[in-house]
């Protein structure tokens, strides 16, 4: 599942590690990205302890069979992880997915907890070169969720992805309980306030704020790779 920030990835990656035949693994490409590009992220030391720091390691472990001798390997990715000098190859042994969440709401989300952000910590760029590669080299569309429909309909989304990932759908993606994981990332305490206390999907809030004037131009830059994806989003 490649999504940018503040999508609410972490909340679907609970909903998936709820399942009984399931595993996930929380941002594996995180370290790399931090050895790589030396941002001064929350945690940045602990992440950069934390985890494989070679990413061809990193794509070899993901790609062979999922752990636990589970069915399912859910895999949360960050998509500006996936740095330019990362081959791409390895993606056509997943099957790839993709979350979306509308730029204004995302920008305050993330404007709060990473200040001034750029169009590249947005992922968005990142994330429409990914998918148009995966459409490319399978012929077909892969699947991406919008944020807000999935929050809207939670059942209806959840039951949408999974079939066209070819999977039953569990009633138990749609509640689980609070609080942290053995499976969160070491950044979890900077990031995951919020799916800590949840126990579900939450409906939408309307965003009654503006994106600020310095976040302006961002925001139309954002729009563009956003809307492209937002085209074929599957709907219930």
């Amino acid at each position: 599942m490649w999504s940018g920030p503040r999508n609410i990835s972490t909340a679907l990656m609970r909903a998936f590690e709820n399942r009984p035949d399931t595993c996930v693994c929380d941002e594996p490409f995180y370290a790399h990205y931090l050895r790589m590009t030396e941002l001064p992220h929350p945690g940045r030391e602990e992440v950069i302890a934390s985890q494989e720091n070679d990413w061809r390691k990193v794509a070899a472990w993901l790609t062979t069979h999922a752990p636990e001798g589970k069915a399912v390997f859910y895999q949360k990715h960050m998509t500006h992880h996936l740095l330019p000098g990362m081959g791409r190859g390895w993606l056509m042994a997943l099957t790839n997915c993709f979350l979306i969440r509308d730029p204004q709401a995302m920008l305050l989300s993330l404007d709060a907890k990473y200040p001034d952000p750029t169009l590249a910590d947005t992922g968005l760029p990142q994330q429409l070169e990914i998918f148009e590669t995966v459409k490319h080299e399978t012929g077909a569309v892969p699947p991406v969720v919008d944020a807000d429909d999935l929050l809207r309909n939670p059942r209806g989304m959840l039951e949408k992805l999974c079939s066209a990932l070819g999977l039953p759908f569990s009633d138990r993606m749609l509640h689980w309980p609070s609080g942290p994981r053995a499976t969160d990332g070491v950044w979890a305490r900077y990031w995951y306030q919020g799916v800590w206390r949840s126990t579900g999907f939450r409906r939408p809030r309307k965003t009654e704020r503006a994106v600020p004037g310095r976040l302006e131009s961002l925001h139309g830059q954002c729009r563009v790779p956003y809307e492209v994806l937002y085209a074929h989003r599957l709907t219930v």
